[in-house]
């Protein structure tokens, strides 16, 4: 009652009404008391994108019904409907115990007492352990006795919320239907056409303020009362056909576990599997990363390929300077797959050793000489590294200790022995080099657990670069090289014969210096985590340096958000392009989506656009399934961008690099 009411004057019918109903449901109260403090939402996928902010639009599906059904007892159709549709709740939140709103059929809400209807719950939660273990007649038992105890205990008082102070202070249980979605078996024959907007007794089954299932008890007919705003008729369609689906394969097989019951229709598996993942294309990634260097070498060895304050060397000197140093290390032992431990300051030596080592076969190991020395240990004890690049700084941070044993080649020497060394361009041929061979070994930040080496193929970093930009861009080179979008940075620049610019590291942590280092060096494309992003945007708010050179800004690594902010940074540079890519170690990039130009019209969240060239990309259950379109899935991602695995963890190895199910010889990283 609103304050400074009137208080209701009762009739003595109506006082002996409230007085049996409490009298009815007291004895009860515990039951629902220990229910309710169990209070959860389920969180329902296939939400439109409008969901927050448009009001409520409620429709009525038609009654559908199911042939399989038609042998069974209403009753037990209706139970059968009720075990699917828990079933399929289960299945697609990927949540074990789902908490619904019933609609208690008590009969003294029946008599329509609106004074009972106000003070009685209309909506009482249900809540089922669902084993996706169990067969489907297992499930169903459990089903029952739910069914059971909720027809035994009817339902309660409303203000058995207020009275009991561990539910007083949830307040959406205030609500008359505090469950997104909810169950309402009705006994009424009703109408074919009836819905909530022409039908009281429609309106009357309404349990869910999402989305709520009605089962007509005479005869096990099925509809669905939906909120339109946030759930698109056309998924409630789909929703049916899956419950249908579901239902058919429980019908045929009872005794299989229901987690292994397919849920989607051939069409729809088919466009899931490989109408989304149809991304080959002819484009040969079964070349070497350097190889992507080399070609521009050959095309304009004259042109500037990267700078470093006042140094500076074409495509055909660093060649050359790499070539020098790769057949000194080719005759120092290294092979095909042989880890190369480098650790050194940012400088023109750390980008010649980079690709020195990729010519002479090995596979670069990068220690950041940034890093504790403990942690630089824990490295090279596990790669055991026979050969090391480095400088002083490297020398400083990694200590004798982690060193001993391994055979140094500092890149700091003056006068360095394989300056006199061919400058031509080892065979790979001779050296036995493939695409499948490693190309580098960078051991993830540990935040999960131990650093693990993930090992990244040639070919696999070609087919990340295949189709992402072709534009001849000056480009920083910002990333360590312990973080992988550094190989990014540095081959999307030289592959189309761009420039790449390196910076002092003091210059890559003050981003008030960074900004006039962009502007100064007209750089034209960034690569920058979200987070980071921000950050340059609110200190360029600030300081207001313009950047007319900035083309392409690419962001990964954490999810993009559309703030006012970088909406304010990207409106003043109408001529950069805000490029949102998706990917981990594991799998380089995957994916990627160019925002549109005008940054007014960027949705809150961003997606992260299709999968590239030779990807695929699969939302699994737990039982290696796919799920519905929209549903929640675990991702795995199969196709040329695959990582080989963890160095020397063949166990972590086999466990989230797996054999695909779904495209013979292919592997899924999960």
């Amino acid at each position: 009652m609103d304050q400074g009411g009137r208080l209701l004057i009762l009739s003595d019918e109506q006082v002996q009404s409230i007085t049996a109903a409490h009298e009815l449901l007291a004895p009860l109260e515990n039951f629902w008391r220990k229910r309710l403090e169990q209070f959860r939402r389920l969180h329902f996928p296939f939400l439109s994108s409008s969901a927050a902010a448009a009001p409520a639009q409620w429709q009525s599906s038609s009654w559908s019904s199911l042939s399989a059904l038609a042998k069974l007892s209403p009753h037990d159709r209706a139970e059968y409907l009720v075990t699917a549709w828990l079933i399929y709740l289960s299945r697609i939140t990927g949540e074990k115990e789902p908490q619904l709103g019933w609609k208690p059929a008590w009969d003294g809400l029946q008599a329509g007492s609106k004074l009972l209807e106000a003070l009685v719950a209309s909506v009482v939660p249900m809540d089922v352990c669902i084993e996706l273990t169990h067969g489907f007649e297992e499930v169903r038992k459990t089903v029952a006795a739910e069914l059971a105890q909720l027809r035994a205990h009817a339902s309660f008082t409303r203000d058995l919320i207020a009275r009991c102070p561990t539910l007083r202070s949830v307040e959406v249980l205030r609500s008359r239907q505090p469950w997104p979605i909810g169950i309402a078996i009705t006994s009424e024959s009703g109408s074919v056409a009836d819905d909530l907007t022409t039908s009281h007794k429609a309106s009357q089954a309404l349990c869910g303020n999402l989305l709520t299932f009605q089962i007509r008890g005479p005869d096990g007919s099925f509809r669905w009362h939906f909120d339109a705003a946030r759930l698109a008729p056309k998924q409630i369609a789909r929703i049916t056909q899956h419950l249908q689906t579901l239902l058919r394969g429980a019908m045929d097989d009872a005794g299989q576990a229901v987690g292994q019951i397919d849920i989607l229709p051939i069409d729809e598996r088919r466009y899931l599997l490989e109408d989304l993942n149809g991304t080959a294309t002819l484009a040969s990634y079964e070349r070497y990363i350097h190889e992507l260097f080399e070609a521009q070498v050959h095309k304009a060895p004259e042109a500037l390929a990267v700078v470093h304050g006042k140094g500076r060397l074409s495509y055909g000197e660093l060649n050359a300077r790499a070539n020098c140093l790769a057949h000194h290390l080719i005759e120092l032992g290294v092979k095909p797959d042989q880890p190369v431990a480098i650790c050194l300051e940012r400088s023109l030596a750390m980008v010649v050793g980079v690709l020195a080592i990729l010519k002479a076969g090995g596979a670069y190991l990068p220690l950041d000489p940034a890093y504790p020395s403990a942690r630089l240990r824990q490295i090279v004890d596990d790669a055991k590294p026979k050969l090391l690049l480095c400088d002083v700084a490297g020398r400083t941070a990694l200590g004798a200790e982690a060193m001993a044993g391994v055979t140094v080649v500092d890149l700091g020497m003056a006068t360095p022995a394989w300056a006199q060394r061919s400058p031509s361009n080892p065979d790979p041929g001779t050296l036995g080099l493939t695409s499948r061979h490693l190309a580098y070994v960078i051991y993830t930040s540990g935040s999960t657990g131990v650093p693990k080496g993930v090992q990244m193929s040639h070919g696999a970093l070609v087919n990340s670069l295949a189709k992402i930009s072709t534009s001849k861009l000056r480009t920083l080179q910002l990333a360590t090289l312990n973080f992988d979008v550094s190989c990014q940075e540095m081959f999307i620049c030289w592959k189309d014969g761009g420039v790449l610019v390196l910076l002092r590291e003091e210059t890559r942590r003050r981003f008030s210096d960074l900004l006039g280092f962009l502007e100064r060096k007209e750089i034209e494309r960034l690569f920058l985590p979200f987070v980071a992003l921000n950050h340059l945007a609110e200190v360029w708010s600030a300081q207001r340096v313009q950047l007319p050179s900035l083309r392409e800004l690419y962001t990964a690594g954490e999810r993009l958000q559309a703030t006012p902010l970088l909406k304010a940074f990207f409106g003043a540079h109408p001529n950069a392009r805000l490029i949102n890519q998706y990917g981990s170690t594991e799998i380089s990039v995957i994916s990627e989506h160019h925002l549109a130009a005008d940054p007014s019209c960027w949705p809150e969240m961003p997606h992260v656009g299709r999968p590239i060239a030779n990807t695929r990309v699969y939302l699994l259950d737990g039982r290696g399934a796919p799920v519905p379109f929209g549903a929640v899935g675990e991702l795995y991602i199969g196709g040329a961008g695959v990582a080989r695995g963890y160095l020397n963890r063949p166990e972590l190895t086999a466990e989230r690099f797996i054999a695909s199910p779904f495209v013979e010889g292919d592997r899924l990283y999960r």
